[in-house]
């Protein structure tokens, strides 16, 4: 049992913003940033030493991690945070994940056997892994159970008010059609009852291709498609080369928060993707 206030490493921006919301009193560090892609980190030593001292660590799982955790895991040699710790949390353990594939295909980019791991785009997913969260906090760290039960409270009786406002907001956006590139987002179409009709990539995690491309523009000519949508972290050239041949507007959204620029809970990240999506329709 932890004498001190926890220490919690957060594998993404996300579980972090979480984290310091159901868990007020804890130091939390984010081992990736919104400009990153998640699934290629750098084992550094300073993450070794990061994870080295956490109590508990939150990451995404479905195999979002699988090139670098592992290795972070073994050179930490932290029992605490260990699979199958307590204080080892993967979100998609608790919760089901859309887009399954039978295996992980080798070269075949981010096609991940357990799914899809962008977890966090789903409102309803969101509140059952908050909720499993702040129950292992109260096993890790008892003596705050009570602050742990205070916080997840206030959360979600927050989160339920904001899921009627985003689902009221977002009716203009039912059935409207969007270009996407990877499937980064797929979790909120799904939610948003958006359609993603193309998408940049080949498959998951494959860069465009001149001839794939090529293929998008005869596909969209007879379409109209809302924006051509992209994060934060990838290259806007390939959206751009689209978007100039088919007339179809870009639109850059973060997937994660990031509190330099203004976003700092996953609550004011569902906002903004709303807002500039609905941005769009207008």
């Amino acid at each position: 049992m932890p004498a001190q206030a926890l220490n919690i490493f957060a594998c993404e921006p996300e579980w972090a913003a979480l984290a310091r919301q159901l868990a007020p009193d804890a130091t939390v560090f984010s081992a990736t940033h919104a400009f990153q892609d998640p699934h290629y980190i750098e084992a550094r030593p300073s993450l070794i030493a990061k994870l080295r001292r956490a109590d508990m660590a939150f990451c995404s799982g479905a195999e979002l991690e699988a090139g670098w955790l592992p290795a972070l895991q073994q050179r930490a040699a932290n029992p605490k945070v260990r699979n199958g710790a307590p204080g080892m949390v993967y979100a998609a353990d608790f919760v089901s994940t859309i887009e399954k594939h039978q295996v992980s295909l080798v070269g075949r980019g981010h096609v991940h056997a357990e799914g899809n791991p962008h977890l966090h785009l789903d409102p309803e997913r969101v509140q059952s892994i908050a909720k499993a969260f702040s129950q292992r906090l109260q096993k890790v760290d008892p003596d705050r159970a009570a602050v742990y039960k205070q916080a997840f409270s206030a959360w979600y009786q927050h989160w339920q008010q904001k899921k009627l406002q985003w689902l009221q907001q977002s009716l203009i956006l039912r059935d409207q059609q969007v270009v996407v590139n990877h499937t980064t987002f797929s979790y909120l179409w799904r939610w948003l009852r958006m359609q993603p009709i193309a998408d940049l990539e080949p498959s998951p995690g494959v860069a465009p291709t001149l001839s794939h491309l090529d293929s998008l523009v005869t596909e969209l000519k007879d379409k109209q498609p809302r924006a051509i949508v992209y994060n934060w972290y990838q290259s806007d050239k390939s959206p751009r080369w689209l978007s100039e041949k088919t007339g179809v507007p870009l639109l850059n959204l973060p997937s994660t928060v990031s509190e330099k620029e203004g976003i700092s809970t996953l609550a004011q990240l569902f906002d903004h993707l709303i807002a500039q999506l609905r941005s769009t329709v207008k």
